[in-house]
Protein backbone atom coordinates (compact mmCIF):
# COMPACT_ATOMS: atom_id res chain seq x y z
CA UNK A 1 0.00 0.00 0.00
CA UNK A 2 1.38 3.53 -0.84
CA UNK A 3 1.59 6.97 1.53
CA UNK A 4 -1.76 8.06 2.11
CA UNK A 5 -1.70 11.53 0.92
CA UNK A 6 -2.51 14.40 3.89
CA UNK A 7 -6.20 15.03 3.29
CA UNK A 8 -5.40 18.92 3.54
CA UNK A 9 -4.04 19.43 0.08
CA UNK A 10 -7.36 17.62 -1.67
CA UNK A 11 -9.73 20.28 0.57
CA UNK A 12 -7.44 23.25 0.62
CA UNK A 13 -7.24 23.57 -3.32
CA UNK A 14 -11.15 24.43 -3.44
CA UNK A 15 -11.84 24.97 0.00
CA UNK A 16 -13.20 28.34 -0.68
CA UNK A 17 -15.73 26.87 -3.62
CA UNK A 18 -16.93 23.85 -2.12
CA UNK A 19 -17.17 25.00 1.43
CA UNK A 20 -17.05 28.61 1.27
CA UNK A 21 -18.71 29.76 -2.07
CA UNK A 22 -20.33 33.21 -0.28
CA UNK A 23 -16.39 34.68 0.15
CA UNK A 24 -16.07 34.84 -3.61
CA UNK A 25 -19.17 37.64 -3.60
CA UNK A 26 -18.45 39.37 -0.93
CA UNK A 27 -19.06 43.54 -0.90
CA UNK A 28 -17.34 46.16 0.21
CA UNK A 29 -19.79 46.75 2.93
CA UNK A 30 -19.69 43.09 4.06
CA UNK A 31 -15.57 43.61 4.50
CA UNK A 32 -16.23 47.02 6.50
CA UNK A 33 -19.11 45.08 9.07
CA UNK A 34 -16.34 42.04 9.77
CA UNK A 35 -13.68 44.68 10.24
CA UNK A 36 -15.86 47.03 12.93
CA UNK A 37 -16.51 43.97 14.88
CA UNK A 38 -12.95 42.37 14.45
CA UNK A 39 -11.76 46.27 15.88
CA UNK A 40 -13.89 46.67 18.55
CA UNK A 41 -12.50 42.71 19.83
CA UNK A 42 -9.05 43.84 19.61
CA UNK A 43 -8.93 46.98 20.68
CA UNK A 44 -5.59 48.38 22.03
CA UNK A 45 -4.28 45.13 20.76
CA UNK A 46 -2.56 46.89 17.64
CA UNK A 47 0.30 48.58 17.32
CA UNK A 48 0.19 52.17 17.59
CA UNK A 49 3.06 52.66 14.79
CA UNK A 50 1.49 52.84 11.38
CA UNK A 51 4.51 51.81 9.85
CA UNK A 52 4.60 48.49 12.27
CA UNK A 53 5.27 45.58 9.94
CA UNK A 54 2.08 43.24 10.29
CA UNK A 55 2.13 39.73 8.65
CA UNK A 56 -1.08 37.93 8.83
CA UNK A 57 -1.05 34.04 8.71
CA UNK A 58 -4.07 32.25 7.06
CA UNK A 59 -5.37 35.28 5.76
CA UNK A 60 -8.40 33.37 4.06
CA UNK A 61 -10.26 35.98 1.75
CA UNK A 62 -8.47 39.20 3.51
CA UNK A 63 -10.84 40.58 5.79
CA UNK A 64 -8.67 41.26 8.25
CA UNK A 65 -5.78 42.64 5.70
CA UNK A 66 -8.89 44.85 4.25
CA UNK A 67 -9.02 46.12 8.57
CA UNK A 68 -5.44 46.87 8.75
CA UNK A 69 -5.62 48.74 5.24
CA UNK A 70 -8.51 50.94 6.64
CA UNK A 71 -6.81 51.91 9.36
CA UNK A 72 -4.05 53.18 8.29
CA UNK A 73 -1.21 50.03 8.00
CA UNK A 74 1.26 50.02 4.98
CA UNK A 75 3.33 47.37 5.75
CA UNK A 76 1.30 44.44 5.41
CA UNK A 77 1.26 41.01 3.92
CA UNK A 78 -0.38 38.08 3.83
CA UNK A 79 -0.08 34.44 3.89
CA UNK A 80 -2.89 31.61 3.17
CA UNK A 81 -2.05 28.00 2.13
CA UNK A 82 -4.97 27.66 -0.19
CA UNK A 83 -4.74 29.53 -3.74
CA UNK A 84 -8.12 29.99 -3.95
CA UNK A 85 -8.24 31.97 -0.83
CA UNK A 86 -5.21 33.43 -1.83
CA UNK A 87 -6.32 35.02 -4.86
CA UNK A 88 -9.72 36.56 -3.30
CA UNK A 89 -7.19 38.45 -0.83
CA UNK A 90 -5.47 39.94 -3.46
CA UNK A 91 -8.23 41.86 -4.46
CA UNK A 92 -8.21 43.52 -0.73
CA UNK A 93 -4.33 43.87 -0.85
CA UNK A 94 -1.42 42.95 -3.11
CA UNK A 95 0.66 41.63 -1.23
CA UNK A 96 -0.33 37.76 -0.32
CA UNK A 97 1.55 35.13 -1.42
CA UNK A 98 -0.18 31.16 -1.23
CA UNK A 99 2.56 29.49 1.04
CA UNK A 100 2.17 26.99 3.97
CA UNK A 101 3.03 29.10 7.33
CA UNK A 102 5.58 26.11 8.37
CA UNK A 103 7.39 26.68 5.48
CA UNK A 104 7.21 30.34 5.33
CA UNK A 105 8.08 31.74 8.33
CA UNK A 106 11.83 30.16 8.58
CA UNK A 107 12.57 33.07 6.08
CA UNK A 108 11.36 35.77 8.39
CA UNK A 109 13.18 36.21 11.86
CA UNK A 110 12.89 39.13 13.96
CA UNK A 111 10.55 40.67 11.33
CA UNK A 112 7.41 41.28 12.69
CA UNK A 113 6.03 43.71 15.30
CA UNK A 114 2.62 42.02 14.90
CA UNK A 115 1.57 38.50 13.67
CA UNK A 116 -2.19 37.16 13.59
CA UNK A 117 -4.14 34.13 12.61
CA UNK A 118 -7.67 33.73 12.62
CA UNK A 119 -8.87 30.31 12.91
CA UNK A 120 -5.61 28.82 11.39
CA UNK A 121 -4.26 27.12 14.88
CA UNK A 122 -7.05 24.59 15.56
CA UNK A 123 -6.16 23.44 12.19
CA UNK A 124 -2.85 22.54 12.78
CA UNK A 125 -1.69 18.30 14.35
CA UNK A 126 -0.48 18.36 18.13
CA UNK A 127 2.58 17.23 16.37
CA UNK A 128 3.15 20.87 14.15
CA UNK A 129 1.38 23.18 17.15
CA UNK A 130 4.87 24.09 18.91
CA UNK A 131 7.07 24.07 15.80
CA UNK A 132 3.78 26.78 14.53
CA UNK A 133 4.22 28.90 17.77
CA UNK A 134 7.96 28.88 18.35
CA UNK A 135 8.24 30.21 14.47
CA UNK A 136 5.84 32.84 15.24
CA UNK A 137 8.11 33.79 18.42
CA UNK A 138 11.62 33.75 16.65
CA UNK A 139 9.17 36.17 13.56
CA UNK A 140 8.55 38.46 15.81
CA UNK A 141 10.93 41.65 16.63
CA UNK A 142 11.28 42.20 20.45
CA UNK A 143 7.98 43.64 22.01
CA UNK A 144 5.92 42.21 19.36
CA UNK A 145 2.75 40.48 19.62
CA UNK A 146 0.75 37.64 18.45
CA UNK A 147 -2.76 37.32 18.47
CA UNK A 148 -4.97 34.04 17.18
CA UNK A 149 -8.40 33.90 17.45
CA UNK A 150 -9.74 30.01 17.47
CA UNK A 151 -12.17 28.07 18.64
CA UNK A 152 -13.27 27.99 22.51
CA UNK A 153 -13.23 25.21 23.86
CA UNK A 154 -14.82 26.26 27.51
CA UNK A 155 -18.03 27.51 25.24
CA UNK A 156 -21.01 25.39 25.74
CA UNK A 157 -21.06 25.65 21.71
CA UNK A 158 -17.32 25.04 21.87
CA UNK A 159 -17.54 20.98 20.30
CA UNK A 160 -19.74 22.37 17.56
CA UNK A 161 -17.51 24.65 16.66
CA UNK A 162 -14.81 22.46 16.59
CA UNK A 163 -15.63 19.93 14.20
CA UNK A 164 -18.16 21.49 12.47
CA UNK A 165 -15.31 21.76 10.23
CA UNK A 166 -13.51 18.50 8.56
CA UNK A 167 -9.76 20.06 8.62
CA UNK A 168 -9.87 21.14 12.61
CA UNK A 169 -7.67 19.28 14.56
CA UNK A 170 -7.40 20.43 17.74
CA UNK A 171 -9.25 22.57 20.29
CA UNK A 172 -8.48 24.87 22.79
CA UNK A 173 -9.46 27.32 25.58
CA UNK A 174 -7.61 30.37 27.44
CA UNK A 175 -6.02 28.57 29.71
CA UNK A 176 -4.49 25.75 26.79
CA UNK A 177 -3.29 28.74 24.72
CA UNK A 178 -1.96 30.53 27.49
CA UNK A 179 0.47 27.96 28.85
CA UNK A 180 1.27 26.94 24.72
CA UNK A 181 2.44 30.61 25.00
CA UNK A 182 4.74 30.21 27.68
CA UNK A 183 6.06 27.47 26.36
CA UNK A 184 7.64 28.96 23.24
CA UNK A 185 8.65 31.97 25.54
CA UNK A 186 5.52 34.36 24.71
CA UNK A 187 4.21 36.64 27.72
CA UNK A 188 1.47 38.84 28.86
CA UNK A 189 -1.23 37.00 27.61
CA UNK A 190 -4.33 37.86 27.58
CA UNK A 191 -8.14 36.36 26.12
CA UNK A 192 -11.40 38.29 24.75
CA UNK A 193 -14.84 37.03 23.82
CA UNK A 194 -15.80 37.61 20.36
CA UNK A 195 -19.52 38.17 20.97
CA UNK A 196 -21.97 41.11 20.31
CA UNK A 197 -21.08 44.56 20.03
CA UNK A 198 -23.24 47.37 20.36
CA UNK A 199 -23.78 49.16 16.84
CA UNK A 200 -27.60 49.47 16.42
CA UNK A 201 -30.86 48.47 17.83
CA UNK A 202 -30.99 44.83 17.16
CA UNK A 203 -26.90 44.45 18.09
CA UNK A 204 -27.84 46.56 21.47
CA UNK A 205 -30.70 43.80 22.36
CA UNK A 206 -28.01 40.60 21.23
CA UNK A 207 -25.13 42.18 23.62
CA UNK A 208 -28.22 42.43 26.67
CA UNK A 209 -29.22 39.43 26.20
CA UNK A 210 -25.36 37.94 26.31
CA UNK A 211 -25.08 39.41 29.59
CA UNK A 212 -27.71 37.83 31.15
CA UNK A 213 -26.15 33.72 29.39
CA UNK A 214 -22.74 35.20 30.08
CA UNK A 215 -23.89 35.15 34.19
CA UNK A 216 -25.97 32.08 34.08
CA UNK A 217 -22.50 30.51 32.58
CA UNK A 218 -20.43 31.96 35.51
CA UNK A 219 -22.67 30.85 38.20
CA UNK A 220 -22.86 27.71 36.43
CA UNK A 221 -19.27 27.15 36.85
CA UNK A 222 -19.04 28.21 40.21
CA UNK A 223 -21.47 25.85 41.28
CA UNK A 224 -19.94 22.76 39.81
CA UNK A 225 -16.12 23.39 40.08
CA UNK A 226 -15.71 26.32 43.02
CA UNK A 227 -14.56 28.99 39.99
CA UNK A 228 -15.70 30.76 37.12
CA UNK A 229 -12.87 29.58 35.21
CA UNK A 230 -11.80 32.23 32.64
CA UNK A 231 -14.71 34.26 32.35
CA UNK A 232 -14.84 33.70 28.09
CA UNK A 233 -17.26 31.83 27.40
CA UNK A 234 -17.92 32.95 23.64
CA UNK A 235 -17.68 30.04 21.05
CA UNK A 236 -14.22 31.77 19.22
CA UNK A 237 -12.23 33.68 21.59
CA UNK A 238 -9.16 35.94 20.49
CA UNK A 239 -5.59 35.23 22.61
CA UNK A 240 -2.80 38.16 22.13
CA UNK A 241 0.61 37.73 23.76
CA UNK A 242 4.32 39.29 23.16
CA UNK A 243 7.82 38.28 22.41
CA UNK A 244 9.70 39.39 25.41
CA UNK A 245 11.30 42.97 25.06
CA UNK A 246 14.49 41.38 26.49
CA UNK A 247 15.56 38.56 26.98
CA UNK A 248 14.08 36.23 30.23
CA UNK A 249 16.82 35.92 33.27
CA UNK A 250 17.39 32.60 34.44
CA UNK A 251 16.86 31.90 37.72
CA UNK A 252 18.23 28.71 39.66
CA UNK A 253 17.45 26.37 42.43
CA UNK A 254 13.95 28.43 42.77
CA UNK A 255 10.60 27.90 41.51
CA UNK A 256 7.95 30.98 40.25
CA UNK A 257 4.35 30.89 41.15
CA UNK A 258 2.27 33.05 39.31
CA UNK A 259 -1.72 33.71 40.30
CA UNK A 260 -3.58 33.51 37.47
CA UNK A 261 -7.45 32.80 37.22
CA UNK A 262 -7.07 30.88 33.60
CA UNK A 263 -4.82 28.34 35.63
CA UNK A 264 -6.33 27.62 38.70
CA UNK A 265 -7.01 24.20 39.78
CA UNK A 266 -10.63 23.40 39.97
CA UNK A 267 -11.88 23.72 43.58
CA UNK A 268 -15.02 20.76 44.46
Amino acid sequence: MGIIPDYRTRIYDRYTTEKLPYLLELTDAEYRRWAAACQHRLRGWLPSDREARCLDVACGHGNFLYLLKEAGYHNIVGIDVSPEQAAVARRVWPDVECANVLDYLPGHAGEFDLITGFDIIEHLHKSEVLTFLDLISKALRPGGSVILQTANAESPWGGMHRYHDFTHETGYDPASLDHLFRVVGLEGFEARECGPYIHGAASMARTAIWKVIHAGLSVWNVAETGSRGSGVYTRIFAGRAQRPAKPAPHHYGTASVESTRLASPTAR
